[in-house]
């Protein structure tokens, strides 16, 4: 069984003269949180709007389902929920009249879809609260429920925590986390802000101007930015065997012909330190250092960081 749900090759939407999206490769595997970061405008609403065949490609491939789209719409589409913007929900009915409605028109056919729908989000069913009287956490839910209502497989959620107070954001992070770890469910969520991917997600992807920048597991990001000691010597080549040779280890990354990162920590810098002298190789600068998710966000976008 192919393990990616969705594939994208060579993405590309030009407006005019304007590239939103641009050769956007993407692979979001089953049963994982795929976290598209990046700030606004970097192309992550488009992107979505073109896996859910919203938006026309101007070049490129996508796969759902190990199937073309959207050649394969009609076989597709009723196996995934989304959330790109705010549904048109009536203000002067309750949460349930108005999945009630959503229900009629999507032909579902469960009875109990819409009080599974709501219990899974948190939401009473058959409240009295109308729509109007929500909080902005309880439409979020309540948005969320509709796209969950027809048990989908694979959820594309665009932005889905924005405006939400720090109590909300928990809350739907945790709900989003439970319907991977819980139902099973594969999600593709975008957002700004960064913290909160780096909490929910297994899989991020950074895009920037349309472009994708990287695409890794949560776990190979954190490793590129743990703790590690940086090292400006004379001869990182010849430092990097001599590590190697004494100390046994090959935790290490060479940035440039003077510059070395040590990324194993528990070793004696000052035996370090002696050893390379011993050997001929000036030091110039030795410190401890500790990258963030943060950090290195702006390095590859070459900018300035976000929330």
């Amino acid at each position: 069984m192919n393990d990616l749900i969705i594939e994208t090759k060579k993405l590309t939407k030009i407006y005019g003269k304007q590239k939103s999206v641009f050769e956007l490769s993407l692979h979001v595997r089953r049963g994982r949180i795929y976290g598209l970061l990046g700030r606004n405008g970097a192309g992550k609403t488009t992107t979505m709007k073109m896996l859910l065949g919203l938006t026309k490609p101007t070049s490129g491939k996508i796969r759902i389902f190990g199937e073309a789209f959207p050649d394969s719409e009609k076989k597709v589409l009723p196996m995934v929920g989304s959330l790109i913007e705010a549904p048109g929900f009536y203000p002067n009915l309750t949460g349930t009249e108005n999945l009630r409605i959503f229900a009629e028109l999507r032909r579902i056919r469960d009875p109990k879809a819409i009080q599974k729908a709501l219990e899974l989000v948190g939401l009473p069913y058959r409240d009295k609260k109308l729509y109007s009287q929500y909080s902005l956490g309880m439409k979020q839910r309540l948005s969320i429920a509709l796209a969950v209502m027809h048990d989908p497989e694979l959820l594309i959620l665009d932005e889905p925590i924005n405006g939400l107070d720090p109590i909300g954001i928990a809350e739907i992070r945790s709900f989003i986390r439970e319907l991977c770890d819980v139902q099973g469910k594969t999600v593709l969520i975008s957002s700004h802000i960064l913290s909160e991917i780096a909490l929910l997600a297994d899989d991020i992807g950074i895009i920037d101007h349309g472009v994708l920048l990287e695409e890794e597991s949560l776990k190979e990001l954190e490793e590129k930015n743990r703790k590690y000691v940086r090292f400006v010597l004379s001869d990182a080549k010849r430092a990097s065997g001599l590590l190697y040779q004494n100390f046994g280890t090959e935790y290490f990354q060479i940035e440039d012909p003077h510059s070395l990162r040590l990324l194993d920590t528990s070793l004696p810098v000052e035996c370090i330190n002696r050893c390379f002298v011993e050997n001929g190789i000036e030091i110039r600068d030795v410190h401890m250092c500790e990258d963030t998710l943060e950090d290195y966000f702006k390095k590859v976008t070459g900018g300035v960081g976000i929330a």
